[in-house]
């Protein structure tokens, strides 16, 4: 099990699914001491929503580090953190329901991992995901799990697979100082707006649904109001 004998272990999860629900899968990943990636592990989902992905990307890794070491977990997905560290509290008060009374969604998930969390130190860190000089351990799992939703195949440091390769939604970093011209080409591309052809899940980290118009930045598609706004 990965952390024994470490002060402390610093990992990263994410999930994919292609579709959302879609092709799926989940991915964890753990550092080494000087925070590049160390360990990692990934697997498909079949046909699932990126919630169900995001949240069994988070059991996985809880699963496979030692309990009795203290815990960094890096996640682009509000929702997953929301849900164990906001949410969940007033959930297993109300058995298990939402303040309105519905069952709370993909509930065995997090049941699991609230008995996973139970008596552990675990921080919870959001990072924002697809950036150029992002998170490298999120951007990591990022990657690992998108790779596995389109497979559709488990991969990971154990199995002896190669790192997965760059996503296609992460800006890639310029060659060349950009000059007026490429800074007007820039900020034209980034005002278009356009409808989704599928949902999916802004910086800011709320989603957009299929037909909603959004526009594209530097950190990828997401709502027009937040073209602009910095996420911290």
């Amino acid at each position: 099990m990965i952390g024994r004998m470490r002060e402390r272990v610093v990992a990263a999860c994410d999930g994919a699914s292609k579709g959302n629900p879609g092709p799926a899968a989940w991915a964890w990943v753990v550092s080494d001491d000087e925070e590049s990636p160390a360990r990692w592990e990934a697997g498909p989902l079949g046909r699932a929503t990126n919630n169900v992905a995001e949240l069994t990307a988070l059991e996985r890794l809880l699963t496979a580090t030692a309990p009795d070491v203290p815990l960094e977990i890096r996640m682009d997905s509000q929702y997953a953190m929301k849900a164990v560290t906001t949410w969940l509290p007033g959930w297993k008060r109300n058995g298990w329901k939402t303040s309105g009374g519905k069952p709370v969604a993909n509930q065995e998930l997090v049941v699991r991992i609230d008995e996973l969390l139970d008596g552990r130190s675990v921080e919870f860190r959001y990072v924002p995901a697809h950036q150029v000089d992002g998170d490298p351990l999120n951007d990591f799992a990022d990657r690992a799990a998108s790779q596995a939703a389109v497979v559709q195949e488990p991969a990971g440091s154990d199995l002896g697979s190669p790192e997965p390769p760059p996503s296609p939604d992460t800006p890639k970093k310029s060659a060349r100082p950009a000059g007026a011209k490429s800074a007007r080409k820039g900020a034209s591309s980034s005002s278009r707006t356009i409808k989704a052809k599928f949902p999916g899940r802004c910086l800011c980290g709320r989603a957009y649904a299929a037909g909603e118009p959004i526009s594209k930045n530097a950190q990828g598609w997401g709502h027009p109001e937040c073209r602009t706004e910095k996420v911290d």
